[in-house]
């Protein structure tokens, strides 16, 4: 178990340097937008040949890489949204059951599935140069297809982290602050 924790905190450091990196399409993504509301409604001169198209087709590629950087990382901090409308009750034994049933009953083969149909949509977006349907829009489509399969791979690896880390609160191998942390529960 040691050596499987020792992988989880591997991924979990992977995920944190991955998210620090697409932090940086946050930033970029409300310049963006800045520019893009005060050019339109308050006639700010356009640059460098920035379109309304381009600036707009930036906006969704900045926004589909952030939250394609982010959402493992989050996973593994417990920052995702939960419906918890019993969870609460349940002791930290039963909540370890849930988790480690739901990685193995839904993440793990939605990642897998996903991986496998986003991989070949990106793929082929590829293999076909695919750029933008607009004429003056961002060319390389498939630049932000990648990021399709590369968001199911992040929470796959998520997934395969808070997995580890949940049979070993199962067992009792996790210790109290990193249990507490990782189930909700108060130290």
């Amino acid at each position: 178990m040691p050596a499987l924790l020792g992988l989880s905190r591997a991924i979990d450091r992977l995920l944190n340097a991955i998210a620090k990196v697409g932090m940086w399409a946050g930033l970029g993504l409300i310049f963006v937008v800045v520019y893009d509301v005060s050019s339109r409604y308050f006639g700010v001169p356009k640059p460098f040949g920035l379109n309304s198209t381009k600036v707009q087709e930036a906006e969704y590629w900045l926004h589909t890489y952030l939250f394609a950087t982010m959402i493992g990382y989050a996973y593994t901090r417990q920052a995702h949204v939960r419906i918890d409308l019993l969870r609460d009750k349940f002791s930290p034994r039963v909540k370890f059951l849930v988790e480690i049933f739901g990685i193995c009953l839904f993440l793990l083969p939605f990642a897998a599935i996903a991986i496998y149909y986003t991989g070949a949509y990106a793929y082929q977006s590829y293999l076909e140069g695919e750029v933008s349907k607009s004429v003056i829009g961002i060319p390389h489509s498939w630049l932000l297809k990648i990021a399709l399969p590369m968001l199911f791979v992040l929470l796959g690896l998520a997934g395969v982290s808070q997995l580890i880390k949940s049979l070993a609160g199962l067992t009792g191998r996790l210790s109290k602050d990193d249990s507490a942390g990782f189930i909700g529960e108060e130290t």
